[in-house]
Parts: structure tokens; sequence; C-alpha cells
């Protein structure tokens, strides 16, 4: 018997797969990363505001409590917290800079009415050049003025 050749072609290896479209897991992953790095910095900004105002709150407490420090120092300690706490909860640029009526325009910013420029809050700016040192009652009014713009703070 004589073989008859067949008619064989030979083995076609099928076309590479392209890049494009990618499949679903790629764009489950490009849409998740993003989500998650903003998530993230949201979540840190959001931890360490609450941080700084809980620090804060204890710190002013401590003020209050202090026996030691004579008024001026307690105006002092007072109007370092303020800045601090403005540094942590808003854009650096916007309040480290702020000197006078400046400084206490930024503060009325967060509460109701002015009580920093035209009211009990004018002693962060003015009383580190008055004669006389402020009083127990005004330092009493301005830890309290102090405490209402924290908890403002939180609100915002």
């Amino acid at each position: 018997m004589k073989p008859t050749p067949l008619d064989l072609k030979d083995i076609h290896l099928p076309e590479a797969i392209g890049w494009w479209p990618p499949a679903i897991g790629w764009w489950i992953l490009a849409m998740a990363v993003p989500s998650l790095i903003v998530l993230l910095v949201w979540l840190y900004k959001r931890l360490t505001r609450k941080t700084a105002l809980k620090t804060a709150t204890k710190l002013l407490a401590q003020i209050k409590q202090n026996s030691t420090l004579d008024n001026l120092q307690k105006l002092t300690e007072l109007s370092t917290l303020l800045r601090r706490v403005a540094i942590s909860v808003s854009p650096r640029a916007t309040a480290a800079g702020l000197t006078g009526r400046q400084w206490l325009a930024f503060l009325d910013s967060s509460v109701t009415g002015a009580p920093f420029s035209d009211g009990m809050g004018q002693l962060l700016a003015d009383a580190p050049y008055r004669k006389i040192p402020p009083t127990d009652l005004e330092i009493a009014q301005l830890i309290t003025l102090c405490s209402d713009w924290l908890k403002a703070q939180v609100t915002t």
C-alpha cells in the first residue's frame, strides 16, 4: 500500500494578547490606589488636627490651674498656645506670619463677633506693651475666650 499525502498544515500559534484594554483587575486597582491615598491623607489630617486640639485643651487647663505663673506669663503662654494651634489646624502660610491686628482678625474669623479685635482678646496684642500687667479677671476672661476659640476649631 502506498501512503497518500495528507494536506496537513503546520501548527499555528494564536496572536499575542494586546495590552489594551486592560483586564478588569487593573481597572479596579487603578481606582483603588488613588482612592486609598486620598483616604489616608484625609485620615492623617483629621487625626493630627484632633490630636492638636486635644493637646491644646489640656495645655489650656494646665495654664489655668498653674498658680506659679503670674498673669503676664499666663498671657504669653496663651498667646503661644493659640499660635501653635492655629499653625496646626490651618495652612502654615495663612497663620504663621500674622501679627497685631491681622492676628486678632484671624482669630476672630473662627468665632462669632469680634471678641479678639474688639473685646478681651486685644490683650494678646497689647498686654506686653502695657505698663500695668493684666488682672486676674482679665486673664480668666481671656482663658474662657481661648477655650471658646478652641471649641470653634473642632467644629470647622
